[in-house]
């Protein structure tokens, strides 16, 4: 890490022209290119925000699983998010990985976002700070952090061409502020999106130049989202340094014939292998120092997304997981509860153990929590908890708790899991994978876990990846067979061919491709408690992955049978825990949402049990916002986000009141999709316009004068509070920061904590402003009667305004109001100040 830049530069001039040149592209999907003359080795990169997969989709190399990035922004607590950084840091270095390509920085611009789970929220400075504090946390060890996606890579839809158009001033303000706040933070690469920005594409847009590296002074890496670039002259005379995935893409030799042909200026290339260099020293990766990662050089489907490098080995972990401990456990525990919402509670929470005789757990994910969202940033959890699971270990000896899973969700079949088959060879739980030539010989086979297999082994030869499980109906009737991919696919039950056919790839998406390839279905007769064998066969094809998943689904239940059964374990229990969600084809990387509803049938059962029981909590399994159109029936209304691996554990600590839901909402809920002022995620002639400039959020509702279900902030505790005074400067000199005290009291019965929150007004401006904009937070704590003062300091850039007329930061002077309060709709305390600038020196 001591390299120093003249170092640098005298390793740099023992290369060639040519020899830098190609340091720039990816090894593999997931490793740089070593350089003996200089000491280089590989440097390793992994997904993804939530746990750090490794190299590898393999279901028997798992990885701790935290909160998704929605439910550490609802935390407000920088401090515990670095510490889950630091967590994630250790996951690395147990996975050989370099390079963590996270935080994702990106906004919830709208509510039909298909990936705000892997975002933290709608506001950039809540954005800008938790993000910065998960850069520190990772960073501190040694491990590099990696934010993404630059810039205004807020929406799914056609992300691989969309061209987003956005004013200098939304652009400045709004969605580069939690980057430039990362850069402050010391992040050692930045990642540029696939999408374009007012007309060129990131990987090429002046943007990675100015203002991340000249105006910001960014000395790290730009690193290009996996085969985001197209071209060689225009991506390489821009700012990006690094290419990814590889071998092949258009840099490597193509970039090195650019420089030679005089097409890329070679300052350039000497720019980008410098920075490289930079990195892979601060990482401890150049020179006769650098120590071999360990891990393996496989690749793996990509997320960020290409096709793999290299074989999966599939090994089972040999070595101890020195991060996978108690103590790694317990913080990702008190993650959950720190990120969980109380949006609503009618004297219902917590619920006492002491006086709980049964409790009714009802929903399919009360059984099947999700845990994270789909796409890239997955990873397979060890030991995941259901809420299920976490009632009923908090409850053992205490009380009896019931199951009913209540209606089937809306949703596809989910993959074979060992639960429901075995390995016709071995027996054991599980599913048999065969590697088959042309002529249908084995070359290879091995037990898997489940029936989702994203990277089956590639051996020489290798023709056509075969699935075989016996599948052991528990109930009888008609169920959904299906096997995902593309190309050539087969699917046959006891010998039967349910379905073949050769099924063409639609999408270059590598998200789609990779990771979550389209299923398709047949049905099939199973009787119940009889074994079927069933195999799924997919040719491997150019261009088509290998990604091969088995699915299977029951017969749904009758609905109204299943919700009559629902109320009646309900109107029995002392207390009902009802648990409804989204489901992986709902909130995925690759595409947005089109709907916020839940489903009829999810609906219906929160209504029927709320109905049947009047201390009913909801449990709600979301990334992002969905509608609730019962929450005003449910005695209690809990957002658990995707919880991670803990989630179970964490919620129970909460339904029980071990701990408060200490979650604050980080993106505003509407009552309906319609209410919302920005939902479009949609291009119009490959073009989406952020038409809404500034006002996107809590700014879109207060400028159309419109009430959400919930407001961004808002989140209640286990006590209440009375905001007693505000003192702020009557004059605030532009180019320094406030600072502004908020007095509150606990006025509740038990020890609490409340996240005071600051916003400021300009009414009397002369330029478009929102109405209001979050300028800080911080939280207090109190006992029961205390009184405590939050101190809350309000970066100078909270009153700047971005000038697109003269290219800078300007302050306008004038009347300012400050406002302070629970959440960006109640805001009971305000002071007026004045904005002066200083005399000139």
């Amino acid at each position: 890490m001591g390299t120093s830049d003249e170092e640098i530069d005298r390793l740099l001039g023992k290369l060639t022209p040519h020899a830098r040149a190609l340091l720039l592209g990816g090894a593999t999907t997931w490793r740089t290119r070593a350089e003996p003359a200089v000491g280089l080795r590989e440097l390793v990169m992994s997904d993804g925000p939530a746990g750090v997969r490794g190299e590898a989709w393999d279901e028997r190399s798992t990885s701790v699983l935290l909160p998704s990035a929605s439910a550490l922004a609802a935390t407000w607590d920088e401090a515990l998010v670095e510490r889950l950084g630091g967590l994630l840091a250790a996951e690395a270095r147990r996975k050989g990985v370099d390079v963590l390509l996270a935080p994702t920085l990106n906004l919830h611009r709208s509510p039909l976002g298909g990936r705000h789970f892997e975002c933290f929220s709608e506001d950039p400075e809540l954005t800008g700070r938790i993000g910065a504090a998960l850069v520190r946390g990772v960073q501190v060890h040694g491990v590099a952090a990696t934010a993404k996606h630059y810039v205004a890579n807020d929406s799914e839809t056609d992300r691989l061409t969309v061209d987003v158009r956005v004013g200098e001033r939304a652009l400045r303000e709004v969605y580069l502020a939690p980057f430039e706040a990362a850069v402050t933070a010391g992040v050692r690469l930045v990642m540029a999106g696939y999408n374009a920005v007012n007309g060129t594409t990131m990987t090429a847009n002046t943007l990675l130049t100015d203002p991340l590296k000249s105006e910001w002074g960014f000395d790290g890496v730009v690193v290009s989202d996996w085969g985001a670039v197209r071209g060689t002259v225009d991506t390489a005379r821009a700012g990006l340094d690094l290419a990814m995935p590889g071998p092949d893409g258009p840099w490597g030799e193509a970039l090195a014939r650019a420089v030679a042909d005089g097409d890329v200026p070679e300052a350039a290339v000497d720019d980008k292998a410098r920075r490289l260099l930079r990195l892979a020293a601060w990482l401890g990766a150049l020179g006769e120092c650098a120590a071999p990662r360990a891990g393996t050089p496989d690749g793996a489907a990509g997320a960020e997304g290409s096709p793999s490098g290299g074989p999966a080995r599939g090994a089972e972990p040999s070595a101890p997981e020195p991060s996978r401990t108690h103590d790694a456990r317990a913080l990702a525990r008190r993650a959950v509860a720190a990120g969980t919402v109380l949006l609503a509670n009618r004297d219902v929470l917590p619920l006492h153990p002491e006086r709980l005789a049964t409790v009714a757990v009802i929903g399919a994910h009360a059984v099947r929590t999700r845990a994270q969202g789909g796409g890239s940033a997955g990873v397979f959890p060890q030991g995941e908890v259901s809420v299920l699971d976490g009632v009923r270990d908090a409850l053992r000896g205490r009380a009896r708790v019931v199951h009913v899973p209540g209606p089937r969700p809306d949703g596809p079949a989910p993959p074979l899991d060992e639960g429901i088959c075995t390995d016709p060879r071995s027996g054991l739980p599980g599913v048999l994978l065969r590697m088959l030539d042309a002529d249908g010989r084995e070359l290879y086979a091995e037990r898997r876990r489940g029936g989702r297999l994203l990277e089956p082994r590639l051996v020489p030869g290798a023709h056509t990846v075969e699935i075989r499980a016996r599948l052991g109906a528990r109930t009888g009737g008609s169920w959904t067979l299906g096997v995902a991919g593309f190309g050539r696919m087969s699917l046959a039950l006891d010998g039967r061919t349910l379905l073949e056919g050769d099924f063409p790839r639609l999408t270059d998406d590598p998200a789609v491709v990779h990771v979550n390839p389209p299923p398709q279905y047949a049905t099939a007769d199973l009787a119940a408690d009889r074994d079927a064998l069933l195999v799924a066969r997919r040719e491997l094809a150019p261009g088509t992955g290998r990604a091969t998943v088995v699915v299977a689904a029951p017969p749904a239940p009758d609905v109204t049978a299943a919700l009559s059964e629902a109320a009646r374990a309900a109107g029995a229990a002392d207390a009902a825990i009802v648990v409804v969600g989204t489901t992986e084809h709902g909130e995925s990387e690759g595409y947005d949402r089109t709907s916020l509803a839940l489903g009829a049938a999810q609906d219906a059962l929160v209504r029927a049990v709320a109905a049947a029981n009047p201390r009913t909590v909801a449990v709600v399994n979301s990334g992002g916002p969905v509608e609730l159109p019962w929450r005003e029936e449910a005695g209690a209304v809990l957002l658990a986000w995707f919880p991670g691996q803990e989630g179970g554990t964490g919620l129970a600590d909460v339904l029980f009141g071990r701990t408060e839901p200490g979650g604050r909402l980080p993106t505003t809920w509407p009552a309906v999709l319609a209410d919302a002022p920005v939902t479009r995620t949609r291009p119009d002639d490959g073009r989406l316009a952020y038409d809404e400039g500034l006002h996107l959020g809590y700014r879109g509702w207060l400028r159309h004068h419109r009430t959400p279900a919930y407001w961004f902030g808002h989140g209640l505790g286990y006590t209440t509070w009375t905001y007693e005074t505000l003192t702020a400067p009557s004059l605030a000199r532009a180019g320094d920061d406030l600072t502004v005290r908020v007095r509150v009291r606990n006025t509740g019965a038990r020890e609490g904590r409340e996240v005071v929150q600051v916003y400021l007004a300009r009414p009397a401006s002369a330029l478009d402003r929102p109405a209001r904009w979050l300028a800080g937070y911080a939280a207090v704590r109190a006992r029961p009667g205390e009184t405590v003062t939050a101190t809350v300091r309000v970066p100078a850039r909270s009153l700047c305004h971005w000038s697109v007329a003269e290219h800078a930061w300007r302050t306008e002077p004038g009347p300012c109001r400050v406002l302070a309060g629970r959440s960006a709709g109640d805001l009971p305390l305000v002071a007026d100040l004045e904005v002066v600038h200083p005399p000139p020196a």
